[in-house]
């Protein structure tokens, strides 16, 4: 199926590109999301008409997510976790644990702009992660793991 994207995809185009994409990946995410539309003829006269006014929007949201960026930049996240002797973690810190701890720190991002390239963090320590608030914005981030010793 063609589409006009109507924002920034990684590994998939800019803005106003017409791109060619698995139906079901157009059907189920990129129009529901408002990330595309088809591409008739229609829409891409619509779009022309559109340009500027979803150029400004693609921008915007481009500038929040740098500030975002910044204010995310240098910060080591603390999170205390229940540990074993040898530092082991008893369950894992989760993609979701970093979203509630900025929460509360109040930096809101979503689940899926954390990616932990090693997976789930299992063990007491510095660990690095990215987020990514854009997909032209991407900030490391170290997540410190202090462990709460159980008293058994």
């Amino acid at each position: 199926m063609q589409v006009i994207l109507l924002d920034r995809i990684a590994k998939l185009g800019k803005l106003g590109e017409v791109v060619r994409v698995r139906d079901g990946y157009a059907r189920n995410f990129l129009i529901p999301k408002g990330l595309a539309k088809r591409a008739t003829q229609k829409a891409i006269g619509d779009f022309e008409r559109q340009k500027v006014e979803l150029e400004q929007k693609a921008s915007d949201k481009l500038k929040k997510a740098q500030e975002l960026g910044s204010r995310l930049s240098g910060i080591v996240v603390e999170i205390v976790q229940k540990a074993g002797v040898d530092g082991r973690l008893f369950g894992s810190v989760t993609n979701q644990d970093i979203v509630e701890k900025l929460g509360n720190d109040g930096i809101e991002i979503t689940k899926s702009q954390v990616n932990m390239p090693e997976g789930p963090i299992k063990s007491a320590g510095e660990h690095l992660i990215r987020v990514s608030p854009h997909s032209e914005v991407v900030v490391e981030l170290s997540i410190k793991v202090v462990p709460e010793m159980s008293d058994k």
